[in-house]
């Protein structure tokens, strides 16, 4: 488990247009003498300088060791001066770098193809957000939310004539990294800070790239308004959360052990809650598991029926993209027979950017990673071959593409993939019907993966076939519903006191991509509310929850697998 940790009232990685860059001094673009110079940041020790730096006798002209009481007296003097004038320069390059930091990043995140507003992000419509039928109270809200922009997994297309850049210089924000030093007993602990550059194979570095995979500045910025957004919805428009944090178990905050998604739930909580507004003794964590007991995406790693089961229904490991390297011997069969034949039309256009190879779903580079490399570029306005923006080539990639990764809804490929994660939520939801204000738990916020979102869509059938974009988002939110009193007759009115207290009722709304599903498995009717298709009945949407639960998860998971009912 992981936690934001607090110095001087400030949680840690704050959002981009709020980074006050390194708090180590840095001599960025002078000399000690104040010369304009060129060259890699230095870092400037803030212990004190050598002791011949700061002899007596360079400034009186006396010896040396003449006087020891001077010596000491021009030593601490000199060592004083010298300790301010670096903390003057600390505050002046901290300044300086966090304007052009936050300028920086208002001209990055305005960045777009064509002046349109980017295709593949998805950022939360909060004036878009419905209305609930009258009656209807919000209780918690449970959020499923993808990372923010981030570099190609893979060096894709980087050759003549795609010229698909193979270094990103897009991270130069945030990249410091601080780690608690336990220091002596009497010195107590510490902080340790520095710098993380990217080296390359030769040696070389620059500041500011990224490492493959890696939240871009672009990134942080759009999964910090994310979070703005979840601000301006649950607390401005609806005052459903508190204005000010409080208590740290009001809100829950969970990530895939993955620098990317770490890093935009950071980001989330600092628009949600920024620092003026969460009480020093409410500072929120955030909770990471070990690998064997993740749910937020299909666990392959340590569920081998599944990995069997998406491997022959050619679906591919939910893992693959995750760690790409770990898993090239997975070679999706059936996906390659049924979508190659529709790719072969797309060679004649696309495979001079790929050194001449077919594009096919099990090729090298594999179709998805070729989606991959272009979405990421579009994304962040970097030019694409033209035919790359063709709608009709991109759709027969991705089309291909989703087959390979979500063709397969059998019930135990559901079960095994994204069954934990929602009994997980039918239990928490369950929580706090049961103890009502008790449970003072409203929001829950979990940062996934592309192939988390699309999992949990397939698995409820409401997958739109569609990649989920950059910080597209589910929610599952939580409403209960008491009996109107202005319905009741005069009667019931009257013969109140002395009848049974009406239990309220719950349901259950899902939200994706700004837009309300209708759950099939609560069209029947009495299975939602009445008039409002997307509000599902709670206990229908249990009851299925509960068909997609693993029964004996070790079991179920056995190579050979297990009938569970």
């Amino acid at each position: 488990m992981k936690a934001l940790t607090r110095k001087s009232n400030r949680i840690l990685d704050p959002p981009p247009s709020l980074d006050p860059v390194d708090t180590l001094a840095l001599a960025d673009t002078h000399d000690v003498r104040g010369n304009r110079r060129s060259g890699t940041p230095t870092l400037i020790p803030l212990s004190p300088p050598p002791w011949h730096l700061a002899r007596p006798g360079d400034q009186s002209g006396e010896d040396p060791g003449t006087s020891s009481v001077f010596y000491i007296h021009m030593l601490l003097r000199n060592t004083l001066f010298l300790h301010c004038l670096r903390l003057f320069i600390l505050l002046q390059t901290s300044l300086t770098l966090h304007l052009a930091t936050a300028q920086e990043l208002t001209d990055t995140s305005s960045m777009s193809t064509n002046g349109e507003p980017q295709k593949f992000q998805s950022p939360l419509d909060v004036e878009k957000y419905p209305g609930t039928p009258e009656g209807l109270n919000l209780e918690q809200v449970h959020i499923y939310v993808r990372h923010g922009e981030r570099t190609p997994v893979g060096v894709r297309m980087a050759d003549q004539p795609a010229n698909i850049p193979e270094q990103w210089i897009m991270c130069k924000t945030a990249r410091r990294m601080q780690a608690s030093v336990h220091g002596m007993p009497e010195i107590g602990d510490q902080f340790l800070e520095s710098r993380k550059i990217v080296e390359r194979k030769d040696g070389t570095s620059m500041p500011g790239e990224c490492l493959l995979g890696e939240l871009t500045d672009l990134g942080r910025k759009s999964t910090y308004d994310y979070g703005t957004s979840l601000r301006k919805l649950y607390i401005d428009k609806l005052g459903f959360l508190p204005d000010t944090l409080e208590k740290a178990d009001q809100v829950y905050f969970r990530t895939t052990n993955m620098p990317r998604t770490t890093e935009s739930l950071q980001h989330i909580i600092h628009g949600l809650y920024p620092t003026s507004k969460c009480h020093p003794n409410a500072i929120p964590p955030i909770l990471v598991r070990n690998g064997r007991d993740e749910n937020l995406i299909g666990n392959t790693s340590n569920c081998k029926r599944l990995e069997v089961l998406l491997v022959g229904f050619a679906q591919g490991a939910l893992f693959l993209r995750l760690f790409e390297s770990s898993y090239a011997h997975v070679i999706p069969l059936a996906a390659a027979s049924a979508f190659n034949p529709t790719l072969e039309p797309l060679d004649k256009k696309l495979s001079k950017y790929i050194g001449g190879k077919p594009v096919r779903v099990d090729g090298k580079p594999r179709a998805s990673g070729i989606m991959d490399t272009i979405r990421a570029a579009a994304a962040h306005n970097i030019k694409v071959p033209p035919e790359f923006e063709d709608k009709g080539v991109v759709d027969t990639i991705e089309r291909a593409v989703i087959a390979e990764w979500f063709s397969d809804k059998t019930e135990e490929v559901r079960r095994l993939g994204m069954g934990r994660l929602l009994d997980d939520l039918s239990r928490k939801i369950q929580h706090k019907v049961e103890y009502g204000e008790k449970d003072p738990l409203k929001v829950l916020v979990h940062a996934t993966h592309d192939t988390g979102l699309a999992a949990l869509c397939s698995t409820l059938d409401v997958f739109d076939e569609k990649w989920p974009a950059f910080t597209a988002s589910i929610t599952f939110e939580l409403f209960k519903r008491t009996a109107d009193p202005q319905s009741s007759s005069i009667m019931q009115t009257v013969m109140s006191p002395f009848r049974t207290m009406t239990k309220p009722e719950y349901f259950v709304r899902m939200r994706y991509q700004n837009k309300n599903m209708v759950l099939p498995m609560c069209a029947d009717e009495g299975k939602h509310l009445s008039g409002s298709p997307e509000f599902c009945t709670l206990t229908a949407f249990r009851e299925r929850i509960k068909e997609l639960t693993p029964v004996d998860w070790d079991a179920e998971c056995a190579p050979g697998g297990r009938a569970s009912r």
